[in-house]
């Protein structure tokens, strides 16, 4: 099973070189050049577009910013189904909307071609240490086949359902780690307004109800100070506004989700957009006059 990747960014690029790591043999393509040269000397092929990446390849894997790039590489010009052979799998592991998950998923099937829906949680770290979760939506046929690739780039890949399903599980995970982030951002920024050590009221929490793996992981991080991006702030803004607007085509009141996403608004409009999605603590602090 020969396997292409396109789109090798903060996360894509990782994620691809796991894949050759476990033994497959990868061809890969990126707008940019100089994003495919670590690929290149870890051993994989450069195609010189996604329609080239997809004639020579069983499976293609894609990690792009959003539903337009998705779109873009899949169906566009000089796009995978452009080269596609008939029986070519697409695994998107992009975040998007479920319903333009579906709309794709449905073009592309239209000229023979299955698409699965893959997003993923884990950040870079996890795409680095092959240890993303994965939530994927679509044939359950197409997801066996692929099963052997989805264990170099994650821990966990779990097929939730039909077509769109992965990025329904994609935007529950969003909802918990954006509205996680946030609460324990108002917890340390409330313990040190009260001239407590945030850093004791955290080891205090771990041990009760009140603990999570945003609370050890990304707390610990807040009290460092280290607001390095693992997932930018613009990102977690992009997925709470995919979840705003899949709330309202459902007609559904998520009030903690909407007020998250509205934080993350000015997060990014504060000019922070670019760092980790935990400086919402920075924001917080700097509402509160520090």
């Amino acid at each position: 099973m020969k396997l292409g990747f396109v789109g090798l960014g903060i996360m894509g690029r990782p994620m691809a070189l796991n894949l050759i790591k476990g033994g497959f043999e990868v061809c890969v393509w990126a707008r940019r050049a100089e994003s495919m040269a670590p690929l290149l000397e870890a051993g994989a092929q450069a195609g010189a577009s996604a329609a080239d990446v997809a004639a020579r390849c069983d499976v293609v894997f894609s990690m792009v910013a959003d539903a337009a790039d998705v779109e873009q590489v899949a169906l566009g010009a000089a796009g995978v189904a452009e080269g596609a052979r008939p029986g070519l799998i697409f695994v998107d592991m992009s975040t998007i909307a479920s319903a333009a998950a579906q709309s794709i998923a449905a073009r592309l099937a239209e000229r023979g071609i299955t698409m699965l829906d893959a997003p993923v949680s884990g950040g870079e770290v996890g795409a680095i240490n092959g240890a993303l979760t994965i939530m994927v939506g679509g044939d359950a046929a197409a997801f066996a086949r692929v099963q052997p690739a989805f264990a170099c780039l994650g821990k966990a890949a779990t097929l939730i359902g039909a077509s769109g399903a992965g990025q329904v599980a994609k935007a529950c995970n969003q909802i918990l780690t954006g509205v996680g982030v946030m609460a324990v951002a108002e917890a340390f920024n409330f313990a040190r307004k009260s001239g407590v050590d945030a850093a004791r009221v955290r080891e205090a929490l771990l041990g009760g109800f009140a603990y999570s793996r945003i609370l050890e992981n990304h707390g610990q991080r807040m009290l460092d100070r280290n607001f390095k991006p693992g997932f930018k702030a613009w990102m977690h803004q992009k997925d709470m506004n995919i979840v705003m607007q899949e709330a309202h085509r459902l007609g559904l009141m998520l009030p903690s989700s909407a007020a998250t996403a509205q934080l993350f608004n000015a997060l990014v409009g504060s000019g922070m957009g670019e760092e980790d999605s935990i400086a919402a603590l920075k924001l917080l602090e700097q509402l509160s006059g520090e």
